[in-house]
């Protein structure tokens, strides 16, 4: 047990490996985690939003403001929800810049696009995983064991506030639809929501514990991906994954003792 807890003790030590800076306050990377909403509507998650176009004249305007807020953190790298080693977007990226190619309205290409190129950056690191979300097995055992009705009415709740958050677009502009679903009571709400399954299932079926597994499974598999990029203690690496991942791969970056998390709210002085 004793060289368990010895071996364990030597895996903290990546903190303290950067070189000191002259303050002698340890340097680490800073890794900058921006939830988005996803604005192609692809229509991929349980209850969607039906954003608006962002390429009519007035939301690329806003595109422009939420860039320069972004441009404050002065990143060195930014990774995207595309799937790790894929070379679609990376050449896509690439035919960006060399003019051959016209942003569509997905939010990979309208936030982390525009913004690496305005800041002379030479790719993109898609750093997705994907993975198991048994979200059928759920449902057939909430409708198995009595507990459909209650199950249901935790689905509208989840509705309601994707209807909400829809809402807040078509009445602001894109940078206070993320700094709305960026702030700290939104990403809360959101992390909650997801432990509302717990008392679903029982000690033959763990069916709602083992869905936030499999969640939580993929987030810290993509934080992984994530942390591989840093190459420096100097990094500041900007993160975009949808607003789900958010909360997950925020309270994976808070506990890395080797990186500092850095919020939206740093740059636009919201709470």
């Amino acid at each position: 047990m004793k060289k368990t807890l010895l071996f364990l003790a030597a895996l903290a030590l990546p903190a303290a490996c950067w070189p000191q800076s002259q303050s002698n306050s340890a340097a680490r990377p800073e890794i900058l985690i921006l939830g988005a909403y996803h604005m192609a509507n692809p229509g991929r998650d349980v209850f969607n939003m039906h954003a608006d176009s962002v390429l009519s004249p007035k939301r690329q305007q806003e595109m422009a403001e939420l860039t320069e807020v972004l441009r404050k953190f002065h990143p060195t790298k930014i990774a995207v929800e595309a799937p790790v080693g894929s070379t679609r977007v990376t050449q896509q990226y690439a035919d960006y810049l060399a003019g051959k190619y016209t942003l569509s309205d997905d939010e990979v290409d309208q936030v982390a696009f525009r913004l690496a190129k305005e800041l002379g950056l030479q790719t993109i690191y898609p750093v997705d995983e994907q993975g198991d979300f048994p979200y059928e097995r759920l449902l057939n055992w909430a409708a198995a064991n009595g507990r459909k009705q209650q199950f249901d009415a935790m689905q509208a709740t989840m509705g309601a506030r994707v209807k909400q958050e829809n809402d807040f677009l078509l009445s602001h502009t894109v940078l206070q639809m993320f700094e709305y679903i960026n702030s700290d009571s939104m990403v809360a709400d959101d992390v909650a929501f997801y432990f509302a399954f717990v008392p679903y299932g029982d000690p033959d079926d763990y069916v709602g514990s083992d869905l936030i597994a499999s969640w939580y499974q993929r987030n810290i598999r993509i934080y992984h991906n994530i942390v591989a990029l840093t190459g420096s203690p100097n990094d500041r690496i900007l993160v975009m994954f949808g607003a789900g991942h958010l909360g997950w791969l925020r309270q994976d970056t808070a506990n890395d003792a080797s990186v500092q998390l850095r919020k939206l709210s740093d740059f636009t002085g919201q709470q």
